[in-house]
């Protein structure tokens, strides 16, 4: 079994529009791990499909999800599509045969997903061993994952232990890695909640948000009913939507010092997310108008993940005995 020292791994899904929370939490360390790994960045388009959705909208997602890793710098990395490796979905069912449905079942994401739907997708059970398969074709040393993907990064190493204890060291055991800045944007609308790009738009900053929309968000953002110079400070139990706005506010360079109104606290706030973005947004406007150089970029990230994942496949397959 052979590992590369610094190798890192992380694909988001392309479940909705990426948001501020997505920004600060795991593109920004994304693009500063280039400095030091070899780094493998993918659009779980698969995992998509745990859900319904238009094939139409899926597509749109996956376009300005593209374009927009791109645009955030992440292009000293290997940019790919996940449904343009066929080893994701041949690993995914090898790794099913050594998964239980039991470890699936106990999964919080599927809990709480299965009871929000009367028809669930088999996929949606499974989709944690798929996730798996993505890790583990990579043999990675280090994966960042936020607090909501733990669990599942434990299963992907219980399966990887599994797998090696019952047929021979294959595959790389990762360690979790977890960003400690600006790695849980809240909700603006909902602070006890996170900021989710599948989740409802009034409390979540699209990347690509105009300035005008950006400042109407955070103006509408939840606060409490405090009032006096200290009233604009950090506690989450009991000032949520305040500390979440401070949090933003400093993760976007911003300083809160001098601040004692949460008018003066949101407006900082919008100078700051609107500064952010602007690099960025400028960046996808030129990406955009160039769709052949980020189709061309992720059909030869494509070639270098087969090139990659293959042996681990190859090695998996013949510990099984296929």
């Amino acid at each position: 079994m052979s590992s590369t020292p610094s190798r890192r791994l992380s694909l988001l899904t392309p479940s909705g529009r990426l948001t501020l929370g997505n920004l600060l939490g795991a593109l920004r360390p994304m693009r500063a791990a280039q400095a030091g790994a070899e780094c493998f960045y993918g659009i779980s388009d698969l995992h998509a499909l745990t859900t319904p959705r238009s094939p139409d909208v899926l597509r749109a997602a996956i376009t300005e999800q593209s374009t927009l890793l791109l645009a955030a710098g992440l292009d000293a990395s290997t940019l790919f599509r996940q449904s343009q490796v066929p080893a994701h979905a041949e690993l995914s069912y090898l790794l099913e045969c050594v998964a239980t449905t039991g470890e699936l079942g106990r999964m919080i994401q599927f809990k709480e997903k299965s009871r929000r739907q009367q028809s669930v997708r088999t996929s949606l059970l499974t989709y944690p061993v798929l996730m798996a398969a993505d890790i583990l074709l990579y043999r990675p040393t280090h994966v960042p994952v936020g607090d909501d993907q733990r669990q599942h990064m434990e299963l992907t190493r219980d399966l990887a232990l599994r797998f090696n204890t019952t047929y021979g060291e294959v595959f790389t055991v990762p360690e979790i890695t977890v960003p400690t800045a600006g790695a849980r944007v809240m909700d603006l609308a909902d602070p006890t909640s996170k900021m989710s790009k599948s989740g409802p738009d009034a409390g979540a900053i699209a990347l690509l948000d105009p300035p005008d929309v950006v400042r109407r968000k955070v103006a509408r953002a939840v606060t409490d009913s405090d009032t006096g110079p200290a009233a604009v400070r950090s506690d989450r139990e009991t000032k949520p939507g305040v500390t979440n706005l401070l949090e933003i506010l400093t993760a976007c360079g911003g300083s809160p010092e001098g601040i004692t109104t949460y008018g003066a606290l949101k407006a900082a706030v919008t100078d700051a997310v609107v500064a952010e973005l602007a690099p960025l947004q400028a960046r996808y406007r030129e990406l955009a108008a160039d769709p052949v150089h980020v189709s061309e970029t992720y059909r030869s990230g494509a070639e270098r993940c087969r090139e990659v994942t293959a042996p681990v496949l190859a090695a998996a397959r013949t510990a099984m005995g296929l």
